[in-house]
């Protein structure tokens, strides 16, 4: 029984080696101690946070960016450098990613930049923000971890691509809400039929209730993408940076502007770079990332402006609800970013996130949420202030549609009038 016993044992363990690809423990942010890949998030050591580490395959870049090259138009491109199985992109997944690099010249005129400026627009996702990214490879982990129900706290955005996600994946699906979110994220979260929770309270609210939830018997099972599953959650975030290299033509740009509410999409993007740099996908070269948050929710902001390095929680008041998190808890590791690239974090008012919002739209087709809108506010400020270079390849981050977000900007019909030629032109529309 004992040989059987072990037997087994070695089995489950190749299985879930293989269930991780590359990855090959969990890390600690803080103190570096490493413990075995599994659904945990902080350090038993000093309660820091957890990331993946890995074998990342070295010393053929050439052969690795063919291998990528020729793999799936999605995240799964990247599978040797993601916590996933080989097999990934067969199965049943929503496949997200890959999202369009938009050269945008019209917007570069009107912000006054002379060189290159891409909008890296992620409402081309399964359901239309960069959040299908991250919860693909949670997936993944909890699948491996035998989990059955799939859960998060959410701002909106992350709750309808967990929705989405499980249902594809064929798990059950709860999430929490914060009870007064914008209406169309409301609908996208409910319409896969899981079970959709509100919670009278703030996004920090929310979390603190989950994370109560996981550690009592009624979340036995359960995959809370966002807390348990986090460290695999945030390597979703690292294929926005392979992207955007890959689409440069392999190469680093020089400037990105990404919005914060976790702080983690940044951070992850900004260890996304360092890897392809490490792999010899890309020539090593500074590059700089400035992060952008509304003035109704800049915990991280203030930090930065005032040189602290302790985040202080703030209470949210903002139309830029996804990125309404008054406590980031990856807000400190954003600050490190910041200043060791030479970047910034800057804030806008909400009539500045509309401006811009309509700003994205006029100038390039692209109608942005109203975390889009914050990214291009604050490009537009730090070009104002001389903080962004001009002259320099630059890429500004939208993470999600302005169908989310209908309420933030106010728009109908330019002018009313009866079905006639004559109505026309006294319209003075010829």
């Amino acid at each position: 029984m004992r040989r059987k016993g072990l037997a087994s044992m070695a089995v489950q363990a190749v299985e879930r080696a293989t269930s991780f690809g590359p990855a090959v423990a969990l890390s600690c942010r803080e103190c570096g101690e490493r413990v075995p890949l599994g659904p945990v998030f902080a350090c038993t050591s000093c309660f820091g946070p957890l990331e993946v580490a890995y074998e990342l395959p070295l010393g053929d870049p050439e052969g690795l960016r063919r291998r990528i090259e020729s793999g799936p138009a999605n995240i799964w491109r990247y599978a040797p450098l993601l916590p996933v199985p080989a097999d990934v992109a067969s199965r049943p997944n929503l496949r997200p990613g890959f999202t369009q690099l938009v050269r945008a010249d019209n917007l570069a005129r009107e912000l006054g930049v002379t060189g290159e400026l891409h909008v890296k627009d992620d409402s081309g996702n399964p359901t239309h923000s960069f959040k299908d990214r991250v919860v693909a490879v949670a997936v993944e982990a909890a699948r491996a971890f035998g989990f059955t129900t799939l859960s998060c706290s959410s701002t909106g955005n992350l709750a309808g691509a967990v929705g989405a996600a499980a249902a594809r994946a064929g798990l059950r699906s709860c999430v929490f809400i914060p009870h007064d979110l914008e209406a169309g994220k409301v609908v996208m979260a409910a319409v896969y039929g899981g079970d959709l929770v509100g919670i009278e309270g703030t996004y920090d609210d929310v979390n603190r209730f989950c994370s109560e939830l996981i550690g009592d018997p009624l979340g036995e099972g359960w995959g809370f993408v966002n807390v348990n599953l986090r460290p695999y959650y945030g390597e979703g975030s690292k294929t926005l940076a392979y992207e955007i290299c890959e689409q440069l033509g392999w190469r680093l740009p020089d400037q990105l502007v990404v919005p914060i509410a976790s702080g983690s999409q940044l951070t992850k993007i900004d260890k996304g770079l360092r890897e392809l740099i490490a792999l010899g996908l890309v020539e090593d070269r500074p590059y700089r990332i400035f992060g952008a948050q509304a003035e109704g929710c800049s915990p991280v902001s203030r930090a930065f402006k005032d040189g602290q390095d302790v985040v202080r929680p703030v209470k949210p008041d903002t139309i830029a609800k996804s990125l309404a998190i008054g406590n980031p808890a990856d807000g400190p590791y954003v600050l490190d970013i910041a200043r060791r690239t030479g970047g910034a974090v800057e804030d806008v008012t909400d009539p500045e996130i509309v401006d811009a919002i309509r700003l994205l739209a006029r100038t390039e087709g692209i109608f942005a949420e109203t975390a889009g809108g914050v990214t291009v506010g604050v490009t537009r400020k730090l070009l104002e202030a001389g903080v962004l270079d001009p002259s320099l390849t630059t890429v500004v981050l939208n993470t999600g549609d302005g169908l989310k977000t209908l309420d933030a900007v106010a728009a109908g019909p330019s002018v009313t009038i009866r079905p006639s030629l004559g109505a026309f032109r006294e319209a003075g529309l010829g």
